[in-house]
């Protein structure tokens, strides 16, 4: 570090202040502990994300073809279980049974059972189609989703009319495929 002093020297003195701090030692201490510091750094680094905190085990900030297959999975499953036609309220059905699970299937159960005689004595279609769906949180085995939804029905000789719908969806792995476990309004 300069002084008043060291400025003030005649410029044989400051001549010899600059090679003094130039010696061979100086700059291979220099230049060993600049990648030292860099690894340290990058060590803290991997490490606060490795450490187990709520952003490092929600892998859905770091996993995007799992947090892609879930959105798609969720997705399709929900266009066909909120689609129906009164012509074929069954396949909706079967296709509840086959991608809902758990507290979802029984709250579907109870509520397409009541739908379903209105569907066919009013001759209503409903469309419903994923306009977009995030992953808020990722596991292994499980996911919870913020879905949005739009949602078209029409009454036969009468005009469609749409609707928006917001979802909370949990859902979880089961044979390669996600199936929705939870289903919440918003």
């Amino acid at each position: 570090m300069s002084t008043l002093e060291d400025l003030a020297a005649p410029p044989e003195a400051a001549a010899d202040l600059v090679e003094r701090r130039r010696s061979p030692a100086r700059v291979v201490a220099v230049a060993a502990l600049v990648p030292a510091l860099v690894l340290a750094g990058s060590g803290l680094l991997y490490l606060g994300a490795h450490a187990g905190g709520p952003a490092a085990a929600n892998r859905a900030l770091t996993d995007a073809q799992t947090t892609t297959e879930v959105v798609g999975d969720v997705g399709n499953a929900l266009g066909k279980v909120f689609s129906y036609t009164p012509a074929d309220t069954g396949a909706t059905a079967r296709a509840a049974g086959e991608l809902l699970d758990g507290p979802a299937a029984a709250q579907y159960r109870t509520l397409f059972g009541q739908v379903q005689q209105q569907v066919v004595a009013q001759r209503l279609t409903l469309t419903s189609r994923v306009v977009r769906a995030g992953v808020v949180r990722l596991t292994a085995d499980q996911a919870q989703l913020l879905v949005f939804l739009d949602q078209t029905s029409q009454r036969e000789g009468k005009a469609a009319t749409s609707a928006a719908a917001q979802l909370s969806v949990t859902a979880r792995r089961q044979g390669g495929h996600w199936r929705i476990v939870e289903l919440k309004a918003r």
